[in-house]
């Protein structure tokens, strides 16, 4: 019970960050943190991040969706499910609706690797996934072969969904997506982006990884 409330204050504590960094606002948006092989934390439905509390995170079986008592899941519970369920070394969802990914969802184009942190964290580029209704079997469909191999996908019309080893890195992802998101935009401006070479990102994504992600732990 006491690992069990350390991950749910890290869920409320991550969070009051996505307020603080304009990256979520009111109840819109969701967080998970996987609990052990068979459930994951995820914030409730209809409430505001800044008025969390323990209780209201819910414990959700991965697998089957079911979860007790009277406080019921975000509604997008399946499409983190589902990212566990696909990845098994990620163990933190974040889903955001965070100003610039989301523009470029509504133009549905590709964001390609342009800055070397986006390259290390994410992967090569970061994909749209087709749009589909929210909470739908469809949307989950999408977003789980959208985010493959990378660690962030934009959802097309809707947001952004970040993932990480831990929530901290999940967070991480979502600041340097944002980031990223604002100078493929504002680059359009004089000329457009220039992207990394695909094989150098693929390779600075892979030493991040393996190396340098495992380095940084060890200094904590």
């Amino acid at each position: 019970m006491i690992y069990q409330d350390k991950l749910k204050q890290e869920i409320i504590s991550a969070g009051l960050q996505l307020l603080q960094k304009g990256l979520v606002s009111r109840t819109f948006g969701n967080i998970s943190i996987r609990l052990n092989n068979e459930q994951m934390l995820i914030t409730p439905s209809g409430r505001k991040y800044d008025d969390l509390r323990l209780s209201d995170i819910v414990a959700v079986n991965i697998h089957s969706g079911r979860f007790a008592g009277k406080i019921h899941p975000s509604s997008e519970y399946k499409l983190h499910a589902a990212i566990y369920e696909n990845r098994p070394e990620i163990n933190a969802v974040i889903h955001t609706h965070q100003q610039n990914a989301s523009t470029i969802s509504v133009a549905r184009k590709t964001l390609p690797s342009i800055l070397d942190d986006q390259a290390q964290l994410i992967g090569e580029d970061v994909r749209v996934a087709e749009y589909a209704d929210s909470s739908s079997d469809k949307l989950v469909e999408n977003v789980v072969r959208a985010i493959e191999n990378r660690m962030a996908a934009m959802m097309a019309n809707h947001g952004a969904i970040c993932i990480g080893r831990d929530i901290e890195e999940a967070f991480v992802v979502s600041q340097v997506l944002e980031k990223a998101a604002k100078a493929f935009i504002e680059a359009s401006f004089i000329g457009g982006a220039n992207a990394i070479d695909r094989n150098n990102a693929i390779k600075l994504h892979r030493e991040y990884q393996g190396n340098y992600s495992a380095e940084a732990r060890k200094n904590r």
